[in-house]
């Protein structure tokens, strides 16, 4: 039954392939929403930067001037656009001014929640933002909400499509990093322009703002370390399939505490090795999923399709009822978060676990002389497998968890000695005791 005969006002700036779905669903589903909301939403405006493309919309609707849309008698802003700037002012106008903010808009997100979030707080507006990770999956609000009364430890997971779509092909196919790209960019999984997915600019962008709900910490895209996933070679796939291991692309948001119980906040982005029987492991094509650990909660998992129109729309008008829910019943929804204010931890310091592989001389003392290089480092060795090859030898060896920048150190300092050919590849390794 709707509460009264207001109507919520609602300004769409963007018309893409999920802007489309949400201007969809807002038609067709007027009577659904309306009843849940407890009064109708009116779509007031559709911004597009050219009007002339989008002939099939109606006319009254359309408009090239997004800040005149903003700035008119609107209750609620989805953005739907992505970028900074302009979209940056435009949503802090639209805040300042009192009017709910929805927006899938992670890279704006990642780099300036905390502007948006207490321009929200100073004026008692709603900021929602549950589209900008995983599409549908419904994420950020339960770490948001759901969780608020637990202490997370970790958030790890696949949140980006493009990059799992093309591992997880290469892992089936056995085929090189390059013809993947190129077929996932045949079949539309890829941009044009795959930079942000495959460079990991895209998942830096989500596990800042995955790392900043779960440890109540403000945390940026510059915080988050970041690595793509051009570097996998075939071979690399090859040797985690003998080691019983697939590769994945992920986001690793982590409270870490030291040895004198201080703690910290790492996030991070590259690829890694971990076991098939992880959850993640199974986790193909260009799924999404994100694995969270907390203190009461335990081990849980959230598993859905992380992109596209209309499973990133159902996110966007879980929000847009949410925020108008609010405006009707004169409450609000629940603030920023950042009291815990923890350090970020560099990369250097952050422990992990690495795979290497070597190719060395075949001949006496040279593991020897590898596993000191180890020592000097105070990086323990946890497997070592070899295999011989005419005057060569195969050396794989897996470590137990150090300061990354110790690891890093061994390595570099392997590859000088006269009886190591070469570095084949190093890859961290996660999801193992």
């Amino acid at each position: 039954m709707i509460a009264n005969d207001r109507r919520i006002r609602v300004a769409l700036l963007g018309h893409g392939t999920v802007g489309a779905e949400v201007a969809r669903l807002l038609d067709e589903q007027a009577g659904e929403l309306a009843a849940r909301v407890g009064a109708p939403l009116e779509l007031a405006g559709i911004a597009v930067r050219r009007p002339d493309k989008h002939p099939d919309l109606p006319r009254h609707l359309v408009t090239a001037d997004a800040a005149g849309l903003v700035d008119s008698d609107v209750d609620v802003v989805v953005e739907l656009i992505g970028g900074i700037e302009p979209v940056r002012g435009w949503l802090l106008s639209a805040l300042q001014k009192g009017k709910s903010v929805v927006t899938a808009n992670k890279a704006l997100l990642a780099e300036h929640s905390a502007e948006l979030a207490e321009a929200a707080d100073a004026a008692g507006a709603d900021l929602y933002f549950e589209a900008a990770v995983a599409g549908a999956i419904p994420l950020l609000r339960p770490l948001r909400e759901s969780l608020a009364g637990d202490r997370i430890t970790r958030v790890m997971g696949i949140v980006n499509g493009t990059t799992n779509y093309i591992l997880s092909a290469m892992d089936a196919t056995g085929a090189g990093y390059a013809e993947t790209l190129d077929e996932a960019s045949r079949l539309g999984y890829a941009e044009a322009d795959p930079t942000a997915d495959v460079d990991g600019y895209d998942a830096a962008s989500k596990a800042a703002i995955l790392a900043s709900l779960a440890f109540h910490t403000r945390v940026t895209a510059a915080d988050v370390h970041r690595e793509g996933i051009a570097g996998v070679s075939a071979s690399d796939i090859v040797a985690a399939k003998v080691l019983g291991r697939t590769v994945k692309l992920l986001a690793i948001c982590e409270r870490v505490t030291d040895a004198d119980g201080g703690e910290s906040v790492s996030a991070r982005v590259h690829p890694v090795m971990i076991p098939r029987g992880h959850q993640l492991a199974g986790v193909n094509g260009a799924f999404n999923a994100v694995y969270v650990e907390a203190d009461a909660a335990g081990e849980l998992m959230f598993y859905g399709q992380g992109a596209g129109g209309a499973p990133t729309a159902s996110a966007v008008l879980g929000d847009l009822v949410a925020v108008a829910r609010n405006r009707v019943l004169g409450g609000r929804g629940p603030r920023e978060s950042a009291h815990a204010a923890l350090p970020i931890r560099s990369m250097g310091q952050t422990p992990t676990r690495y795979h290497i592989s070597l190719d060395v001389a075949d001949r006496a003392g040279v593991l020897a002389q590898v596993a000191q290089v180890f020592a000097v480092h105070d990086v323990s060795i946890a497997a070592v497998r070899q295999r011989d090859r005419h005057s060569t030898a195969s050396l794989v060896i897996v470590t137990h968890s150090a300061p990354d920048a110790a690891l890093r150190a061994t390595v570099d300092e392997i590859s000088r000695l006269d009886v190591v050919h070469e570095v084949v590849s190093v890859m961290r390794v996660e999801g193992e005791d």
